[in-house]
């Protein structure tokens, strides 16, 4: 099965800091670097990097050839990248020394993305391959639908959260992915729990306390406790945990093998600096496991 990821393509600017800035506050940065992201792209390596066929749609300024050599450097296919008048996103990025970070990201050629362009990559899928969205570019309902159209497993990342958002997908996913946080925001807005919330599945990640796949069908649930690490950045983590759920899929893996090797990436990529190029390569994963 091949995954084609819809998704943003961002250059991240990271600051590592002494602690988060205050309100006023001019702080100097202990470390600096510039790396590939964006949550598509950080989902597409991860994929890609956890060995599935993978296929990024997107956008990128006309002049970076930079952004697109990353990514077909861990192994994306960027065909179906187009380049466009806006220039690259970024995102601006602090890391305080426990791991935590504090982002601020500007859409650019995220935001120019087109409909058309979209469905001519997906005429090249087959049914039952994996479509991948998040919540950084437009048109998102639309892929959505062409997905379900043509009989591809549509797992929506609901990220960066927005209750209304979310709500428009529902009738076009199969795999709702949210955190904890999100996932009481959309039960507290649309009063809907979490056994109400109509698709065939939900993956509630839950920090430290792992992940839960439940089956909205029957009720069942598939629980998969967190690796415990010492973490030097978490910016991408979550990336790559959906990023690996997606690959393992592809595979045709059950959901609690597909769990499990997720948590294994994830634990592994916050040990390193860095969003797309911290994403670990499947030998990596598999000899933690």
């Amino acid at each position: 099965m091949t995954v084609y990821n819809f998704g943003s393509i961002n250059r991240d600017l990271i600051h590592e800091v002494p602690h988060m800035p205050a309100p006023g506050e001019t702080l100097a940065a202990t470390r600096y670097s510039v790396g590939l992201g964006g949550k598509g792209a950080n989902q597409s390596v991860a994929c890609a990097r956890a060995g599935a066929k993978t296929v990024h749609i997107g956008a990128v300024g006309q002049d970076d050839g930079w952004s697109l050599a990353q990514l077909e450097g861990y192994g994306v296919d960027v065909s179906r990248i187009r380049k466009v008048e806006a220039e690259t996103g970024h995102a601006v990025i602090y890391v305080d020394p426990t791991g935590e970070n504090s982002i601020v990201i500007q859409r650019g050629a995220n935001a120019e993305q087109s409909l058309d362009a979209v469905e001519a990559a997906l005429e090249e899928a087959q049914s039952g391959d994996i479509l991948l969205l998040q919540n950084e570019t437009p048109l998102i309902e639309d892929v959505a639908k062409s997905g379900r159209n043509r009989d591809l497993f549509v797992i929506f990342s609901a990220a960066p959260f927005e209750p209304d958002a979310v709500s428009a997908m529902l009738p076009y996913i199969d795999l709702l992915v949210m955190n904890r946080v999100e996932c009481e925001e959309l039960e507290r807005r649309n009063q809907m729990p979490l056994a109400e919330i109509p698709v065939p599945h939900v993956l509630v990640t839950l920090g430290a306390d792992g992940a839960i796949w439940r089956d909205q069908s029957d009720g069942s649930v598939t629980h998969v406790p967190a690796r415990k690490v010492e973490p030097v950045d978490t910016t991408g983590a979550g990336d790559c945990f959906i990023g690996t759920v997606a690959a393992a899929l592809s595979e045709g893996m059950k959901r609690k093998e597909a769990l499990e090797l997720a948590t294994a990436a994830a634990g592994l990529q916050v040990t390193r600096p860095g969003a797309a190029p911290a994403m670990p390569t499947r030998a990596e994963v598999d000899a933690t496991l």
